[in-house]
């Protein structure tokens, strides 16, 4: 089981360490067969230029960008709390990317994440909360067990990684 104590904000990322990591985590996403807006297989050039454009929108104070670290340090999972919105939403945030490493499953990171992500959009004066899920992908019995509202389902919305159509779900949440 994963505490919040393995959870970081990071305000920047350290160019060689954290981005290394993340895109580890992704690509091993991608390949797992999760629709997170990539087609496999997923180039490592690819999964750094995703990495540094979310790194500078970290800078710009756009999003939150949160980690999880195994023991010894290295980066296993991630979610994102997307800030920046229209003028007349300032008060709520999207929910982006929640991803963690095969390896590290089934031990409570998704749902630690999840919530510090809550808590940090809090911090930043959100209070509705909007995320999107591939329907049947298994994020959405972690969802449902945290109190996120199912809105509505649109078919046909992205693509699996491996191919084929896929559905999406979208959650809401008022904090």
């Amino acid at each position: 089981m994963f505490s919040t104590n393995s959870i970081q904000q990071l305000h920047a990322l350290n160019e060689h360490a954290d981005i290394a990591a993340l895109c580890d985590v992704l690509i091993d996403c991608v390949d797992g067969g999760a629709s997170v807006s990539f087609m496999q297989p997923l180039s490592l050039a690819k999964a750094e230029a995703f990495w540094q454009d979310i790194a500078a929108s970290v800078l710009r104070k756009e999003r939150i960008l949160l980690v999880a670290r195994e023991a010894s340090g290295v980066i296993v999972g991630t979610v994102q709390a997307v800030l920046s919105q229209p003028e007349n939403q300032p008060h709520r945030a999207d929910i982006s990317k929640l991803l963690v490493h095969r390896r590290a499953r089934a031990h409570g990171l998704g749902a630690a994440l999840m919530l510090a992500a809550e808590q940090a959009a809090r911090a930043a004066g959100k209070s509705v909360l909007v995320l999107d899920t591939a329907t049947g992908g298994g994020a959405e019995p972690l969802y449902e067990r945290l109190g996120w509202q199912m809105c509505g389902r649109i078919p046909d919305y992205a693509l699996w990684p491996q191919g084929g159509l896929c559905a999406t779900t979208i959650y809401a949440k008022s904090i």
